[in-house]
Order: structure tokens, then sequence, then C-alpha cells
């Protein structure tokens, strides 16, 4: 086996290494400090700063260790790529809608995403995830190129009407469709001073995702390009993430027309019309 790799599976393959080495991150301790932090056997701790001080990773100054500035190169890279690994797992079963376009994304802005995705047993968790984010909001910004589930629908033009500030950017099929799956209700909203409609002909990441802000939160909403179902919600309230979305979102809007009452009319399917 290659040595580096031995070196990393030396501190992954024991959580009273990792704490350890993570631990001395902070600061200085005692090694009573570390036994107690990592739930350590005596016995065990001593192995494993002994491993440590022969690795040059430590130093000891009577009952305190501290780490090198090896051990510090060490820690931040086993600790950055434990992290990684963390994200990695949680965003593994939706890394296909994941934005490829859109500017500056980068998985590690969800690091402490929630990822709300269908289950075997429970499909309805997305959209009951998206439910909550809009109901909990008094404003809402974002662009999308696929229709939303009706429940969705109905929970935006519900909030809209109940004073939640909306500024949205559709996709010229997605506007349409919205506004054939309830034309008055629709207009009803569209038509309030706090609801603002755009659209944009090339929206990034069209064919698997939108985004999404919220008072204090990023979202991705992730798409199935053939079906149009909402196939998983992930938002955090990380405040790079959301920064990201609102400088995303603004260079959308920029790029986007403005959609007004008017316009509306000209959307609804004829078939509606009286």
């Amino acid at each position: 086996m290659d040595t580096a790799i031995e070196e990393i599976e030396f501190l992954a393959r024991s959580s009273h290494r990792i704490g350890v080495i993570e631990g001395l991150t902070e600061g200085p301790r005692e090694g009573r400090e570390l036994r107690a932090a990592t739930g350590a056997s005596s016995p065990t701790m001593s192995r494993i700063l002994t491993d440590f001080e022969d690795r040059r990773w430590i130093v000891r100054d009577g009952p305190t260790y501290q780490l090198t500035r090896l051990g510090e190169f060490v820690a931040d890279r086993f600790l950055d790529l434990r992290d990684a690994m963390e994200v990695e797992r949680k965003l593994r079963d939706v890394w296909q809608w994941l934005p490829r376009e859109m500017e500056g994304f980068s998985a590690d802005l969800f690091a402490d995403a929630v990822v709300s995705y269908p289950g075997p047993k429970y499909p309805y968790e997305p959209v009951e995830r998206l439910t909550q984010l809009i109901e909990g909001t008094s404003r809402m910004r974002g662009f999308d190129s696929i229709v939303y589930k009706s429940v969705n629908n109905e929970t935006v033009c519900q909030a809209v009407l109940d004073g939640m500030e909306l500024e949205y950017v559709y996709s010229p099929t997605a506007l349409e469709g919205t506004v054939a799956w309830n034309p008055d209700r629709v207009m009803e909203a569209a038509a309030r001073e706090n609801c603002t409609v755009y659209v944009h002909d090339d929206l990034p990441d069209g064919n698997r995702c939108g985004l999404g802000i919220v008072d204090d939160r990023a979202g991705i909403c992730c798409h199935d390009a053939e079906t149009g179902a909402l196939t998983a919600v992930i938002d955090t309230d990380a405040p790079e993430a959301r920064e990201w979305a609102i400088s995303t979102f603004e260079r959308v809007r920029r790029e986007a027309e403005p959609v007004g009452p008017e316009a509306f009319e000209t959307l609804v399917p004829s078939d509606l019309l009286p």
C-alpha cells in the first residue's frame, strides 16, 4: 500500500486519533482534556500521543501538547478531506441535478444543507419542504424553467395574496404552464404590487434545476427534465450560499424581461377565454 494512503488510514480508522488532532487545532491541550473530549482511556491516549510525537505532529511541554507546523498541515488537509466527503455523501443522490451553468456554484456552499429527497415509501418530502419554505418567508426570489406542482403554485399565489414579496423569473414554457394551471388565480396574484414576474429565454441549468431565495435561506429545486417532477430540494442558511444565490439571481433578472399584468391575458389558453 502507498505510504501516504497508510498514513490516511492510520488517522481515519480511529475516531480517537481524529478527535485528538481535531481538538489540538483549537490550541494546546493537556492529556486529561483530550481524554475527556474523546472518551479515550489513559492507555489509548498514551499510545496516540506517542504515535503523534513519533510522526513529529505534536510536541509536549509538561502535561500540555500542541501541534507542530507539520501537524497543523496534516490536520488541515485531513479534516478538509473529511468535510468534503461528508458533503459528497449528503449530495450523492442528487448530484446529477446540481448546477453546472450557474457561475460560482460550488458544492461546499451547501455543506450544511437540508436535502429533501423522496424515499421509497414517502415521495412527497421535496414538495412539502418547498411549501414549508414558501409559507415561512416574507420575501421570495428565484428562477426556474420547470412548472411547479399545483400544490406549490397554490402556495405561492396564496403567499403573495397574504403579502409575501415575490420576484420570479420563468422560462416562457414555465410561465405558460403556470398560467394554464389556474389563470384566474395566477392573474390575481400577478396583479398585486408585491409580485413582479419576469421571463427569460435561456435560464442557466434550465433542464435540471432552479434557484430560490427566501428570508434567510437559499435553495436549489431539482427537477426531472422529462417529467418536470420535483425530485429534490437542497436548502441552507449558510451566508456564503445565500450571497452566491442572490448575485446569481440578480444577474439573471437583469437579463430578463418584466411581464406586466396585461401580458398575462395573452398567455391564457384560448379554450379558457370567456
